[in-house]
């Protein structure tokens, strides 16, 4: 079977409020206007300005000592995993992070790596799990080579790793001589909400990177940084899967315009994601968890209404919402308004008492 997007079906409504994913973000006009005036270069042959800035400016932002630009997160996670680790190597990780769940099991294809799955509420786990899953160094046994942490933990909830949590979680691994590894897709929503900087989070970690295509507002583009070692290796891997671009300052110009524009104002998605919790919560039977950032996770079922049906209904009033984990996700993100939450709410109040 090939799994292909599908496209709108006719009749479908177009979507009015999109609350399915910060994927879903368009660039503002300004954006666009400065992604018309960056200058340009071949980016494969490191003639690239914009492309330069870009990873100069997100490598001091991380504390690390140099970066390197992707099209997207899942290629980063991708690249560093190959460049940390050997095919039959094991990567320690929670059981929901994105690596297992959403790359298509990129790993097990490209690789050749073992996933040892931690449990842990919330998308987290502790360093004494991590102590848990350290293996005896026989011949029986693999290589245990990396531990990765997902920065907010999506499918967790959105929920923020506490920072004295992240450096407890590396300590073991460090420990074992493992390395460490952040997917720091919404590491800036993190940031934002917990009000510690980005240096801070990723200080324990030899690898991490940052998405420019969610909350952020960019229409592609990631950035992955670690030591210079490290990002020279990652680049062979980049070659080889793809990866390197031509003219790719026009993107670096959105993500850097994200950069100056876009990370304080992600307090207002994550203010719009509270509301929105807030009014489901006003619903009776309907179990909502509180979100820390701009990702809202709810169940319908206890109304009477199975969370892929309120889905279904809501979609043909153009109102979009995802199904992860068994439940329904709303997320939050520069496109959605206090309007549109107000009339999300309206719509889901309503359908629920049709039940």
């Amino acid at each position: 079977m090939v799994y292909t997007p599908a496209r709108p079906s006719k009749g479908v409504p177009a979507i009015r409020i999109n609350l399915y994913s910060d994927t879903q973000t368009r660039p503002t006009p300004a954006m666009r206007e400065a992604m018309s005036r960056a200058e340009v270069g071949d980016e494969q042959a490191g003639n690239d300005p914009t492309v330069h800035a870009l990873c100069d400016r997100v490598a001091a932002l991380l504390g690390k000592e140099t970066a390197v630009f992707l099209p997207s997160g899942t290629m980063c996670n991708v690249v560093a995993i190959l460049t940390h680790c050997r095919a039959g190597e094991e990567v320690i990780a929670h059981e929901t992070s994105h690596i297992l769940t959403s790359e298509g099991a990129a790993h097990a294809a490209f690789t050749g790596v073992q996933i040892l799955q931690l449990r842990g509420a919330r998308g987290l786990f502790t360093g004494e799990d991590v102590r848990a899953a350290i293996r005896p160094r026989t011949r029986y046994a693999p290589t245990q080579r990396l531990l990765e942490v997902e920065q907010t933990a999506n499918i967790g909830g959105g929920t923020v790793w506490p920072l004295a949590q992240l450096n407890a979680v590396a300590a073991v691994a460090r420990g074992e001589g493992w390395s460490t590894h952040m997917d720091g897709a919404r590491l800036m929503n993190a940031c934002v909400a917990s009000g510690v900087a980005a240096k801070e989070m990723a200080a324990s970690f030899d690898s991490v990177w940052i998405d420019f295509t969610k909350g952020l507002g960019a229409p592609l583009g990631a950035v992955l940084a670690g030591s210079a070692a490290f990002i020279d290796d990652a680049w062979r891997w980049k070659q080889r899967l793809g990866g390197s671009m031509r003219q790719a300052g026009i993107c670096a110009a959105a993500c850097l315009y994200a950069l100056d524009h876009n990370v304080d104002r992600l307090a207002e998605d994550h203010r719009n994601a509270k509301a929105l919790a807030r009014g489901l919560r006003q619903m009776p039977n309907v179990a909502v968890e509180e979100p820390e950032t701009n990702l809202v996770f709810f169940d319908p079922a206890g109304a009477g209404l199975p969370a892929p049906e309120l889905i279904r209904r809501l979609r043909l009033q153009g109102v979009h919402l995802s199904l992860l984990g068994g439940r329904v996700r709303a997320c939050t993100h520069l496109d959605v308004t206090e309007a549109m939450i107000e009339e999300a709410l309206g719509l889901i109040r309503r359908e629920l008492a049709a039940v």
